[in-house]
């Protein structure tokens, strides 16, 4: 190589001939611990009108990703052509190296390296410049890691990932929610909070935290609890379908012993009546590791008869999964949890392009605006008198339904869809299932046609649900199109 003029050379040519052999040759395994050209992001997708396409210029894309093990981002170094600077690519490879949550980043011209440490010792400067032969072993980029992350039991944080042989792999915020939690179980934390917008695969993700904790038997009897039917469902056939005969779904309000994994309701374990309560059927330390599906749902209130569960179980590694984190003068994720390990937010989402942005329309409906006061001696559909005050926004389904101004609603909707595409998949958020149910009886009738054609064109989703088919169900949630935002349903 004495002969060729690095200017002439591209950035591949770069990495080919002179930075993945300094890596190799500091004890790097190129088959498992060098990723190449590792795709972060697919960048965000822009709408306009009715039209979307992907910002692919906005696409985050690491030219190498180091690994202690696969699943198990270290390092992050960034190549640009000889006609740039050693550092030049730098500040990039530090960027992505926040993403990922290591601390070490690097750049190289093929001259040799610059190098970012967030973790320096000894008087050590946080930048440097260094040649080619003097490239961090795995070892040093370990030792930075683990003070980090402040990782003290390293068999438990190594347990592998499942692999299927598919080529599927977390994506780099899943990875790095999986990888907090363990090491957050590594260092005795047992109350675990993660933060993961809905859409975000915080299944999938749940699957590989109790995968690993399961496979290195530091947990070795599971429940997951979830407050549908259709998640357990659908759980048990796709994602968690690698546990195969270990794992089952608590049926007939029994839990069987004999199965490592229990995916369950809490509708199903517990209830207002001491006799509903069958968790209390098994001993407090009969599980080592909960994972609560949308915590903030239940599980928050301290009066919350779901929270019976947690309390009862509360030797056991519990790990709390929400996309909405509950803070209010009544409830607190916060308090029971502690703060989260990991957030993963709707607008980092959409800003990374793993979600879609939505429009919101915003319907100004009479009554909402200017509030609703009924006529002396006014009855309600049952023949009960009516308070006579005004009632307002606040009030619209929770103590006053107004069945014009369901219908109104339903027909708005049905007119925004006949205009747009009325096959979208749409989403709509109700008070409870009552109103749910309201909801979809006015949908079906402004709807007509379309409705009598297709049975399951609008269906109530509620946790009440028996009828629902999971294929179905799923497909509708990932392929939702925009969000329709009504003063209903603030």
């Amino acid at each position: 190589m004495e002969n060729i003029n690095k200017k002439d050379l591209s950035e591949i040519d770069i990495c080919d001939l002179y930075i993945t052999p300094a890596i190799k040759d500091a004890g790097w395994d190129q088959y498992t611990q060098i990723r190449r050209e590792v795709t972060l992001t697919p960048g965000p997708i822009v709408v306009r009108g009715e039209m979307s396409a992907r910002n692919k210029k906005k696409k985050k894309f690491a030219d190498y990703v180091l690994h202690k093990e696969p699943g198990i981002p270290i390092a992050v170094v960034e190549a640009k052509d000889n006609n740039k600077s050693i550092s030049h690519g730098l500040q990039q490879a530090i960027g992505y190296a926040a993403i990922l949550q290591v601390p070490s980043a690097l750049s190289s011209n093929g001259d040799g390296f610059a190098s970012h440490n967030d973790v320096p010792e000894n008087g050590e400067d946080i930048e440097t410049e260094f040649p080619l032969t003097a490239f961090p072993s795995p070892e040093v980029i370990w030792k930075r890691y683990k003070k980090r992350h402040g990782i003290v039991e390293e068999e438990l944080v190594l347990q592998p990932y499942h692999d299927d042989g598919s080529g599927k792999e977390p994506r780099y915020y899943q990875t790095d929610a999986i990888n907090r939690t363990i090491e957050a179980v590594a260092r005795g934390q047992n109350r675990i909070l993660l933060v993961m917008a809905t859409g975000t695969g915080k299944t999938y993700t749940t699957f590989q935290i109790i995968w690993r904790l399961w496979k290195a038997r530091r947990a070795k009897r599971i429940l997951f609890l979830v407050d549908r039917n259709i998640l357990a469902d659908q759980t048990l056939i796709n994602d968690f379908k690698p546990f195969g005969s270990v794992m089952t779904k608590i049926r007939n309000r029994k839990i069987d012993p004999s199965y490592e994994i229990q995916l369950g309701l809490y509708q199903a374990i517990t209830g207002p009546d001491e006799a509903d309560k069958i968790f209390k059927n098994v001993s407090r330390d009969f599980f080592d590791l909960i994972v609560i599906d949308e915590c903030h749902r239940g599980s928050a209130a301290e009066d919350a008869s779901w929270r019976e569960i947690l309390e009862y179980f509360s030797g056991a590694i519990q790990v709390g999964m929400t996309a909405t984190p509950k803070e209010t003068k009544y409830a607190s994720n916060i308090t029971y949890f502690g703060e989260p390990v990991y957030t993963y937010t709707l607008k980092t989402g959409i800003e990374d392009g793993f979600l879609a942005p939505y429009k919101v329309i915003r319907i100004n409906i009479d009554k909402d605006l200017e509030g609703w006061t009924p006529e002396p001696g006014m009855t309600d559909d049952l023949g009960n008198p009516i308070e006579e005050r005004t009632y307002s926004q606040a009030d619209m389904e929770r103590m006053l339904v107004l069945n014009k101004r369901t219908k109104l609603v339903a027909k708005r909707v049905m007119q925004y869809l006949n205009a747009t595409d009325p096959y979208s998949k749409t989403i709509i958020f109700c008070e409870d299932i009552d109103h749910a149910e309201r909801m979809r009886r006015a949908i079906v009738n402004a709807a007509g046609k379309i409705a009598t054609e297709n049975h399951r064109y609008v269906m109530r989703i509620t946790g009440d649900s028996v009828e629902e088919k999971p294929n179905w169900i799923i497909s509708s949630i990932l392929k939702v199109s925009f969000l329709l935002s009504l003063p209903l349903l603030n």
